[in-house]
């Protein structure tokens, strides 16, 4: 008799845990990052770049991902392995996605593993908000939504090799977007500080840029950084 109390005791126990672990797993996000990169500056490093099997892709920011995250600066990844990527569902995106979301890893590839990775990572913690054709075409309509490249050419910034403050980099965004961005640094074969990457945030909804409840733990740049060419 004991030994069933027992038992039913163990059972109770590894149901509740059990349970915890789903609830845990299914706990909804509180934003998400929405990450654009300078090409210029992830091929002007010790490790280079390759061009995509497609070709060089225009001189412009492009797509790294959209990040759901807590409000804690945490963030969950890979939320579910039973629904993996599954390129047949961005057939009508694909040409838009390899202009606005170009993959520069070595060695040269034509995105799939670039975009894959994002939606296993990332975009499978979205999936009580977007889909898997919803999640990319959703970052697609978020690039067009801010021209960061004409905005900071508007402010004098320009991808010439030259160096500007990194305090007129975010005013130049954040009179274009209306937010305050955050900005990631990588550094060059001579070790100077370089514009890399920018962070927005966005809604849970994906569809309006938002103030940042926290920033990123991210390389920081220096109070003067460079803007390499592409």
């Amino acid at each position: 008799m004991e030994s069933k109390r027992q038992f039913s005791i163990i059972l109770i126990k590894l149901f509740f845990i059990q349970y915890l672990s789903v609830l845990c797993a299914a706990r909804n996000f509180d934003f998400f990052y929405f990450v654009l990169q300078w090409p210029g500056s992830y091929c002007d490093t010790a490790k280079s770049c390759c061009y995509p099997t497609t070709g060089k892709p225009a001189a412009d920011f492009g797509i790294h991902g959209l990040w759901p995250n807590y409000n804690d600066g945490s963030y969950p990844s890979n939320c579910d392995p039973n629904a993996p990527f599954d390129q047949s569902q961005i057939s009508d995106l694909r040409s838009s996605m390899q202009k606005n979301w170009p993959t520069l890893a070595c060695p040269s590839g034509n995105g799939i593993t670039f975009w894959s990775h994002e939606w296993e990572k990332h975009g499978t913690c979205s999936e009580s908000v977007l889909n898997q054709h919803q999640y990319f075409q959703t970052a697609l309509n978020l690039k067009n939504q801010i021209h960061l490249l004409q905005a900071l050419r508007t402010a004098g910034i320009v991808p010439d090799g030259s160096s500007y403050s990194l305090e007129s980099i975010k005013d130049a965004i954040k009179e274009a977007s209306g937010f305050s961005p955050w900005i990631e640094c990588n550094v060059d074969e001579s070790g100077n500080s370089q514009l890399y990457q920018i962070y927005l945030c966005v809604d849970t909804s994906a569809s309006n840029f938002i103030n940042c409840p926290v920033f990123p733990n991210g390389k920081k740049c220096g109070s003067q950084i460079e803007f390499p060419p592409f």
